[in-house]
């Protein structure tokens, strides 16, 4: 037996190391509030999920249709576009063009947002099904498109499965907006699911399996690890006004997750014998179904939620210096309802957020 794997052997029959069930404590800058949990209402959404700004409009995706926020009306969404399937990312380039992806046509561009749609042609690039499964987009600058594709072996609503089958099949790309050439950055990632490009030209990858961010350079090499064992799992990221960025955590960790995560063969007769929305696994939302996992431990008393009750599903949303590291974080805690934040957008000096979870768009003031 090679070390590495009699280490894992003892590390497992011990419960410590890689096998140990700890769940990092919500403290610093990770402190629990209740500030997105008491924003003033939002907008109602089915399902709104990414956020962008193209040529000063806010647009969402929510379901098949991209959205923009009316901002002169009463704040709802009036404009949508219908794209055909499921929109899985949303990209917007800084003059305007609009990229979109989705789970059955791959990767689609609008030169203009009420311009004329076109499919990315064969030949300009890769048709294989896992430019299927994007989860996540960034322009370099108007030419270079960076692209997360999580998993080459499930489909995007499928998530949960790749994390409880160890899933490690995702790719960074980059992608010449004009030849259309594509080239392979770094693959072999635990669910990459949100990319944002460093001052210096480095990448920084949220890799949600693994609960980190990494950093890469350029050619994909392994520049730094900025974050690791966060209390969540990392999704998108987007600027900030203070030169940092927006971290959406689309759901929490639990010691009961981490411990199903360490066997495999109950996981296995999980999957094959149980519902999937009733596995004990992460979720957009919870408290819909009395059969949900987990609800002995967020039971009330005197009428009044445990503070230390585990959930599936959270809202929380981390701002990060321009270092990478925490400053200051927004919450809906368990028993909240604005849960699975997915993407984060400042525009005029608002922080505007997707609780695809609690099918709502926040708009909270920054001061």
């Amino acid at each position: 037996m090679k070390s590495g794997a009699f280490r894992d052997f003892i590390d497992h029959l011990l419960g410590r190391g890689r096998s140990a069930v700890t769940v990092p404590p919500l403290d610093g800058a990770f402190k629990p509030n209740n500030r997105l949990e008491e924003a003033a209402i939002g907008l109602p959404a089915a399902a709104p999920d990414n956020l962008v700004q193209c040529a000063g409009r806010v647009l969402y995706s929510s379901g098949t249709r991209v959205r923009q926020i009316d901002f002169g009306g009463a704040g709802s969404a009036h404009v949508e576009q219908e794209m055909g399937g499921t929109i899985l990312a949303l990209a917007a380039s800084p003059s305007g063009r609009l990229v979109v992806a989705t789970d059955t046509d791959g990767l689609s561009i609008q030169e203009h947002w009420d311009g004329p749609r076109r499919l990315m042609a064969s030949g300009q690039a890769p048709s294989s099904p896992e430019w299927r499964n994007v989860t996540a987009l960034a322009f370099a600058d108007d030419r270079t498109l960076l692209v997360c594709i999580g998993s080459t072996r499930h489909r995007g609503n499928d998530w949960p499965r790749d994390l409880l089958t160890g899933g490690r099949s995702g790719a960074v790309w980059r992608l010449d907006m004009a030849s259309g050439a594509a080239t392979l950055i770094a693959d072999g990632l635990a669910y990459p699911n949100g990319i944002a490009l460093a001052r210096d030209g480095s990448l920084i990858v949220s890799e949600s399996w693994e609960k980190r961010l990494i950093q890469l350079t350029p050619e994909g090499r392994m520049q730094a690890q900025p974050l690791e064992d966060l209390p969540g799992y990392p999704g998108r990221l987007s600027p900030s006004g203070r030169g940092g960025y927006w971290l959406c955590i689309f759901a929490p960790r639990n010691q009961l997750i981490e411990f199903v995560l360490r066997e495999p063969v109950y996981r296995r007769a999980m999957m094959q014998e149980v519902d999937p929305e009733l596995w004990i696994a992460p979720a957009l939302s919870s408290g819909k179904s009395v059969l949900e996992p987990m609800q002995g431990g967020a039971l009330k008393q005197m009428g009044i939620l445990k503070p230390w009750a585990p959930t599936r599903s959270y809202g929380l949303i981390v701002e990060l210096g321009d270092c990478l590291v925490p400053i200051q974080s927004l919450h809906s805690r368990t028993g909240g309802r604005r849960h699975g934040v997915t993407s984060a957008l400042e525009h005029d000096g608002s922080l505007w957020v997707t609780a695809k979870g609690g099918d709502e768009l926040l708009g909270l003031a920054l001061t």
